[in-house]
């Protein structure tokens, strides 16, 4: 899967990467305070401590500052997911989705500005990669980690995976409306709608 760089380039040095970081923790920081909507370059730059002329050494526009901290989120995101799918207790694929919800959700909690961003859907439905949306983006890389973990066909595993993410997607935005933390009832009743659906289309 080929994903979009949103950098002009790359930072080099230390000190380039550490400013890149700094802007990146400013439009979160700042998406939380005030909404996508309400972000400016300017704004980024002046919470980052850099000139704006240096945030466009690196970003084109406040999109592409965006589109970084959405990509970072979801390496961070997959990171988590692998490392739960490495644990010795993980035995069946049920487990696995658990676990993803629970990443999910931690993430919707903890994040700066995920909880606003998602994984870019309120900026550009293919903003994680430009020839496919940002739900098919996730749908590929959870129905290769579950085939490659439970010995399982990615033909076996990729539609039902892409329409419980989809599924998912909608009642996770649900629990999160009623609760800004989750409604936990809903979230239960998630897991139940995902398992339910993918024991009758995967098995048990």
């Amino acid at each position: 899967m080929t994903t979009p760089t949103p950098l002009r380039r790359q930072p080099v040095q230390q000190r380039s990467a550490k400013r890149v970081e700094r802007m990146l923790a400013a439009c979160a920081a700042l998406i939380e305070e005030v909404g996508y909507d309400g972000v400016t370059t300017t704004l980024i730059a002046e919470r980052a401590g850099v000139a704006v002329g240096s945030l466009y050494q690196f970003f084109p526009d406040k999109r592409a500052v965006v589109q970084a901290l959405t990509l970072r989120n979801l390496d961070t995101f997959m990171a988590a997911v692998v490392e739960r799918f490495s644990s010795p207790t993980l035995e069946h694929w049920w487990d696995a989705v658990d676990s993803v919800f629970d990443v999910y959700v931690r993430m919707h909690r903890e994040v700066p500005a995920f909880s606003r961003l998602h994984f870019g859907d309120v900026v550009d439905l293919r903003l994680l990669d430009d020839r496919r949306d940002n739900n098919a983006v996730i749908a590929e890389r959870l129905g290769e980690l579950i085939a490659t973990k439970f010995a399982l066909t990615l033909d076996q595993v990729q539609l039902p995976i892409s329409i419980a993410v989809e599924a998912a997607d909608a009642v996770l935005r649900m629990a999160f409306r009623r609760d800004q933390l989750g409604d936990q009832s809903v979230l239960a009743e998630a897991k139940i709608l995902i398992r339910g659906y993918l024991s009758a289309r995967i098995g048990e």
